[in-house]
Parts: C-alpha cells; sequence; structure tokens
C-alpha cells in the first residue's frame, strides 16, 4: 500500500466515496455532487501548503491512479479548542482487506516524524463498527461519545485519541 497526495485527478474517487448512499450512511446520507471539484481543489491546496494531509491510498502494485480510499490529518477548533484529527474513508472494493488500519497508521507514523500535530482525535460514528475497530486495533484510547456537526449534520461520534509519539500498534 502507497499514500499519496490528493490531486485534481481525485474527483471521481471523491465523488465514489461521498456521494455514495452507502458510503456515507454514518456520515449522514451522502452529500451532493456539486461542489466536489471545490473540495478536491481545496484539499489539494492544503496539502500543497502542508497545513492539511490528505493522503489517496493506493493499493499495492496498482496504477497510482486506481484509488482504494483516503485518510486525512487536519487542524480545526472543537468546543472552543484546536485539536488534530484524522478521518479515513475506504471504498467498498477495498473494504475488509486492511487498507483502513495500514492508512492510519502510516499516518500516524508521518505525524510522529513530523511532531506538530500534538494529540490526534478520531470520531468515527457510534454506528460504524469497522472504523471504531480500527481506533481499537491502533491503539487508540476511547474518550466516550460526543455530538459533534459533519457537512451541516449533526453526528453521535465516538471520540477516540492517540499520541503518534508514543508507541501504538
Amino acid at each position: 500500500m502507497l499514500l499519496r497526495n490528493v490531486v485534481l485527478a481525485d474527483v471521481d474517487a471523491y465523488i465514489r466515496m461521498r456521494c455514495d448512499p452507502a458510503m456515507m450512511k454514518d456520515l449522514g446520507g451522502p452529500l451532493p455532487r456539486e461542489g466536489m471539484e471545490e473540495k478536491v481543489g481545496r484539499d489539494v491546496r492544503l496539502a500543497a501548503e502542508d497545513t492539511a494531509w490528505t493522503k489517496m491510498i493506493i493499493p499495492e502494485a496498482a496504477d497510482p491512479s486506481v484509488v482504494a480510499g483516503t485518510v486525512s490529518l487536519w487542524s480545526h477548533e472543537v468546543d472552543d479548542q484546536y485539536i488534530s484529527e484524522v478521518g479515513w474513508m475506504v471504498l467498498p472494493a477495498f473494504q475488509g482487506q486492511g487498507y483502513g488500519k495500514r492508512a492510519v497508521r502510516a499516518l500516524l507514523e508521518m505525524a510522529n516524524e513530523d511532531g506538530r500535530w500534538g494529540l490526534i482525535h478520531a470520531f468515527p460514528a457510534t454506528s460504524n463498527l469497522p472504523s471504531n475497530g480500527i481506533c481499537r486495533a491502533v491503539g487508540f484510547t476511547f474518550v466516550g461519545e460526543q455530538s459533534l456537526e459533519f457537512a451541516g449534520r449533526v453526528l453521535d461520534t465516538h471520540h477516540w485519541v492517540i499520541d503518534p509519539g508514543t508507541e501504538w500498534t
């Protein structure tokens, strides 16, 4: 598996992930197709500025245009404090093959080497058993349940946290 920065040509992958009812069932339902080019452009710009990381998950020995999903790390404000958050999505054809877990581990290793992200939080939906399983398997600590807004929707999430500078699995 490889991770590469998002590029403008990744619009189709974003549409397949963010506009699909099955992919977005734990995130309040599909997002509208309109605006995906702008979202990709924003993510490309932030990656180029090195202020947020959006990495495309590329299966081993695959053409770099074949995308299994994404793993991202960014900072934002939650409850009047800035935090670093990791999130990931894996397309159905690649689910259950360990891509999400390996991508999260790889991103945590990068964050540890980079040294600027501090504690990293994850907020998978309470109903998203695979993503909560990744948090547990990688070594995140469960903090509790929390309601958060995503794309104008309030989601019930599990709040997990990890220090990428400590030993984790």
